[in-house]
């Protein structure tokens, strides 16, 4: 049995702890079925926003009516789209295998791996040990026990990306940030969709009224049902139907499309890991259980990342990676600060969001709320946007920012200085002091400071 000083489960952010470990010349094991780079690369962020852009660029010209530009769109290339994706995609997984080549230090075990005993794991039917372990497992989509789904060659957010053909239509089951991005991409290229969402509101971890408004806009565009369960889903013919249940009214309604993406949720790899063998705990959904320096139940074994279901971004991840090494190579005790981890949905309208809401902010703060539309400052006048909006919360004495959040064009760049000043000041002075060009879009930050008053 192979020993190691350091064994790292995942080559997406835990690529940062391997490369340290190496740094500091230590013995060091990755471990990665493949393929590598994580989910971010393969089949999240990257190939995502590659998919996005040109959808971004359709839907902006439909709508350059509204300014007296009255443009046409003649073709979409969908399989040109997609081959230019996985390219890109390709080249990344190409680079990142020629580094780890490269490296002949690393013991590279591209194998399915678990855990069988006390920092032990089975690696491909061969034995390894790790002094230290840190598991950057990720996760896998979330299927809902549907009827009949077992039976069907239904997508999710993985196999989607293997697509050629445009289909004609697709029901899109779940609401939150995969399915209003894929709504977006597929309407746009000239899809026919329809989402299924069983909450009250499409990506529900937003403030109320920016759900509301996606779903507004999104409307417009493609079939929206929220309270809507799917039960039942079967084959007829070339195309899938699907029985769904409006759970407010009790009525069922039945939907059909010649594809199903299913995109209802993350689940967390650590089952297929087996992580109780080495006594790591999870909670009641699967994901690995963590403490304030993401530390797990068991000593020297550290979680980070969509295992462990805290903020399942890529950002956050190459954060946590940071922080579990420098406390595990210098004995420091840093906490992660979950409370400061900036998200963006690239839907149409872009969101983008970061802390707390107001409903969150009430119960421990007295709070101001101050609230802007886009339409408020010169440039988003000359745009000609109405109804695009910010929200800022902050705390009454201290000025101290406690969220803010944004639905509308160029939001997760609009959104850059806030995190800034969270993380630095904390407050709104240097959004209030700092000098904004005008006229450019973030005008619309101070003037949700400048619109502060006490909640309704």
């Amino acid at each position: 049995m192979k020993e190691y000083d350091v064994v790292v489960i995942g080559s997406g952010a835990g690529a940062i702890i391997v490369e340290q470990a190496l740094i500091h010349d230590l013995k060091v094991a990755l471990v990665d079925k493949g393929p590598l780079g994580g989910t971010c690369l393969n089949v999240g962020c990257i190939p995502t926003k590659i998919l996005i852009f040109p959808a971004d660029r359709i839907v902006e010209a439909r709508e350059s009516a509204k300014l007296g530009v009255h443009a046409e769109i003649k073709e979409v290339d969908f399989k040109s789209i997609m081959e230019r994706m996985r390219r890109i995609v390709k080249g990344s997984q190409n680079h990142i295998q020629d580094g780890i080549e490269y490296v002949k230090e690393l013991d590279f075990l591209e194998e399915v791996g678990f855990f069988v005993d006390d920092y032990t794991l089975d690696v491909g039917g061969e034995k390894i040990k790790g002094e230290k372990i840190f598991i950057v497992s990720g996760a896998r989509p979330l299927i809902p026990p549907i009827k009949g789904i077992k039976n069907i060659d239904y997508l999710t957010n993985e196999s989607v990306l293997e697509l050629d053909q445009k289909p004609k239509s697709i029901i899109i089951i779940g609401g939150g940030y995969i399915a209003v991005e894929y709504g977006h991409f597929f309407e746009a290229m000239g899809t026919e969709v329809t989402i299924l969402q069983r909450a009250p509101r499409l990506v529900r971890d937003e403030e109320p009224e920016i759900s509301d408004f996606l779903k507004k806009e999104m409307e417009k565009r493609m079939g929206i049902f929220t309270n809507t369960e799917a039960l039942e889903v079967k084959k007829v013919g070339k195309s899938y139907k699907i029985i769904a249940k409006n759970k407010k009214t009790g009525k069922y309604k039945e939907f059909s499309a010649e594809q199903i993406l299913v995109a209802a949720g993350r689940k967390s790899n650590a089952d297929l890991l087996k992580v109780e063998n080495s006594g790591v705990e999870v909670d009641k959904k699967g994901y690995i259980k963590v403490n304030d320096y993401l530390e797990t139940s068991k000593e020297n074994i550290w979680a980070l990342g969509d295992a462990t279901g805290k903020k399942m971004f890529r950002h956050s991840a190459n954060r946590q990676a940071s922080l579990v090494w420098h406390n595990s190579i210098h004995g420091g005790k840093n906490k992660m600060d979950f409370s400061k981890v900036p998200h963006a949905v690239f839907s149409h309208p872009q969101i983008a969001s970061v802390g707390l809401r107001e409903k969150e902010a009430k119960k421990a703060f007295d709070i101001l709320v101050g609230k802007a539309k886009y339409s408020e400052v010169a440039k988003g006048e000359a745009m000609m946007d109405e109804e695009s909006f910010a929200k800022i919360i902050v705390e009454k004495n201290s000025g101290k920012i406690l969220g803010f959040h944004i639905i509308g064009p160029y939001a997760p760049i609009l959104i850059q200085e806030v995190i800034n000043a969270m993380t630095t000041e904390g407050t709104v002075r240097p959004l209030i002091n700092g000098m904004h060009i005008h006229p450019a879009m973030p005008e619309v930050v101070q003037t949700t400071i400048q619109n502060l008053q006490e909640p309704q």
